[in-house]
């Protein structure tokens, strides 16, 4: 992948991440840059960069692009010719998409707030995947969801308990 590909993915994702359905424009990302950190690139060095017309970043570039992203400085190079990150692994491509694929159900769910949000918040994570894995393993010991449910979201759940909600095949949940 290009080094201009790569922006343009971030660009997308961080759009995502920000509830706007749609990649995020260069020149959004040079006023968030601007606003969020209080430095500056320009829209025309962006726009350079995601056409391989500057196939390189400046060192201050690289680490405003990295720190604004959220990515490692080392993410924004040009992969060698020939390189394919699947051959050696490909949990970092796993997960991408599954980043991606939480950020749709955010989508997909953004009309309730609090599920959206908690799947914003996976996908923010730097390791994702443990995340999930985390909740399964909060899932199979039983009645754990419940406690911390209660104890990190009190309102959540004696909401749930007014509503007198179950959980599937009709079991009390939450």
């Amino acid at each position: 992948m290009t080094l201009g590909e790569k922006i343009r993915y971030l660009r997308e994702v961080e759009g995502a991440l920000r509830g706007l359905g749609r990649e995020m424009r260069q020149q959004e990302i040079v006023e968030a840059i601007r606003q969020e950190m209080g430095k500056s690139i320009s829209q025309a060095y962006l726009s350079q960069i995601e056409r391989g017309a500057r196939p390189h970043l400046t060192n201050s570039s690289r680490m405003l692009l990295a720190h604004f992203f959220k990515v490692h400085p080392g993410y924004l190079v040009d992969d060698p010719e020939g390189f394919a990150n699947e051959l050696i692994s490909n949990v970092g491509v796993q997960e991408d998409r599954l980043d991606l694929w939480l950020i749709n159900g955010a989508e997909r769910f953004r009309r309730d707030g609090e599920v959206s949000h908690a799947l914003l918040e996976v996908a923010r994570h730097e390791d994702s995947r443990a995340c999930l894995i985390l909740l399964g393993a909060i899932l199979e010991t039983p009645k754990l969801a419940e406690r911390l449910l209660q104890l990190l979201k009190p309102e959540v759940s004696e909401r749930r308990q007014k509503a007198g909600k179950s959980g599937k095949n009709g079991r009390p949940w939450l």
